[in-house]
């Protein structure tokens, strides 16, 4: 038995954004600052490093609705991202993956349900809430959330009904009409109730298609589909990419040493 670490590679980005401000890399350092704690943290046996696909079928289903509107943020983000991504393949002691045509929910969700039938012990680390129907599904995942410091607790219904009926504005996911958290928790609370709601106008074929969008899927019969890259071990190149960046506090000796140390054995 093993303790897997799953890390939300985009959602980690995106929340090193904040912080440390400073600079031309101040994403970079804030992301390294930030993943070191959180391996020492967990202690694990082994890291996923889960990279975004393109959600074709999201995108078909929802008529190119899902997620849209969301605000770019910027070509230097995107330069920063690439670069991450970039020294955690080329430096860094974790599996990176990727299916090419789903998301990064859905690849962890999966390798989740491989390494659970292994008795494996499972850690996802990521703020984003679509994670917590795997909770109601596996007895030995955890769901971390990086931005609050604490471990999501399981819930008592089914996530996934409830979250298709009031939907997701992050992802651009209509709910019901006037559906709210309240309101789904009554839903879900009352089976007779919610068939009412459901038997309105066009709630059904609403509420059926959300369900498909906020589902995770389970390609683990198809395993061949994942892009995997085993990341190379190379902290002199780190360190030197670190000096170029000027990340001055972070190779002083003492800290480094300490970096180095958290990620041996992995």
């Amino acid at each position: 038995m093993s303790k897997v670490l799953f890390l939300d590679a985009y959602n980690l980005i995106h929340r090193a954004r904040s912080g440390f401000t400073r600079g031309e890399y101040p994403v970079i350092y804030n992301f390294f600052r930030g993943i070191r704690p959180l391996i020492e943290k967990f202690n694990p046996d082994k890291v996923y490093f889960v990279l975004e696909g393109i959600p074709k079928f999201r995108q078909s289903l929802s008529e190119g609705e899902y997620k849209k509107g969301r605000k770019n943020p910027g070509s230097s983000f995107h330069r920063q991202k690439a670069a991450i991504i970039n020294l955690v393949i080329e430096c860094m002691p974790f599996e990176t993956v990727r299916h090419p045509d789903l998301e990064c929910d859905d690849t962890i969700a999966t390798l989740t349900r491989v390494h659970a039938s292994k008795e494996d012990e499972c850690v996802i680390v990521s703020s984003d809430s679509d994670f917590i129907q795997l909770l109601n599904y596996f007895d030995k995942v955890k769901l971390y959330n990086p931005v609050k410091k604490e471990f999501i607790d399981k819930p008592d219904y089914d996530y996934v009904m409830w979250k298709a009926l009031r939907g997701d504005p992050t992802d651009n996911i209509k709910g019901l009409p006037g559906v709210g958290d309240k309101t789904a928790d009554k839903l879900i609370a009352n089976k007779s109730l919610l068939e009412e709601r459901l038997a309105i106008g066009n709630n059904l074929n609403i509420f059926e298609k959300n369900v498909n969008l906020i589902r995770l899927v389970d390609f683990s019969n198809d395993l061949n589909m994942l892009e995997c890259i085993q990341g190379n071990t190379d902290f002199e190149k780190l360190k030197t990419s670190f000096r170029d960046m000027e990340f001055t506090s972070m190779i002083k000796e003492k800290s480094w040493n300490k970096f180095i140390d958290t990620f041996e054995g992995l």
